[in-house]
């Protein structure tokens, strides 16, 4: 699932290397070097992404998109990285003017640019509700895969006790690791996550 920079590639690519992913960074990308902090699932996310969503749809009001709550904050009972990540679709991820500076006004600042990812880009920032540290938005084009690839996953593991808690699981093992980036984290994901999508499918 989406973390602060990206989703977890698919199974059958490779993890991105350190110069990937500080090349996707706009600026320096920043160190972990350390285990990834997992919360226990708080039923004020929700509450937090509507909060979200609404400052960012007042802000695109003049632009066609649609917005979703994904990650492991959107499913009742994972543990998650007190992040909210929304997953923004616009007609265009590249037209930049289009929908950056709009969402700068409100504290959200382009912080990864991936063109060769189906022109994905991250906006980061702080979030304005006591359950949430921050917020992660992902801008695909609209009918993308991975969108969609994000909301099935996500649907399933809402609805399949045995997946969320495989996934769980996963999650914090993983987590007690060391990790030089938050990136390195998510890829080691992907293994699991290819699992559980094929029995979503």
């Amino acid at each position: 699932m989406p973390d602060q920079q990206r989703s977890a590639r698919p199974a059958d690519r490779t993890p991105m290397t350190d110069q990937e992913i500080e090349a996707a960074y706009v600026a320096d990308a920043p160190r972990l070097d350390g285990p990834v902090a997992l919360a226990p699932y708080d039923p004020r996310w929700p509450e937090a992404y509507a909060r979200e969503a609404a400052r960012i749809g007042e802000r695109l009001s003049g632009l066609a998109h649609r917005l979703d709550h994904a990650g492991s904050t959107s499913v009742p009972g994972l543990p998650a990285k007190p992040v909210l990540d929304l997953v923004l679709t616009v007609p265009d991820p590249a037209d930049e003017g289009a929908y950056v500076p709009a969402l700068a006004r409100i504290g959200l600042r382009l912080t990864i640019r991936e063109p060769g990812w189906y022109e994905h880009r991250l906006l980061r920032g702080t979030s304005g509700h006591p359950a949430a540290d921050a917020v992660n938005l992902h801008v695909f084009p609209e009918d993308c895969p991975e969108t969609a690839r994000m909301l099935r996953f996500r649907d399933h593991l809402r609805a399949s006790a045995a997946d969320r808690d495989l996934y769980a699981r996963t999650k914090r093992e993983l987590a007690a690791r060391t990790w030089r980036y938050m990136q390195q984290y998510a890829d080691a994901k992907s293994a699991v996550v290819e699992e559980i999508l094929r029995r979503a499918e």
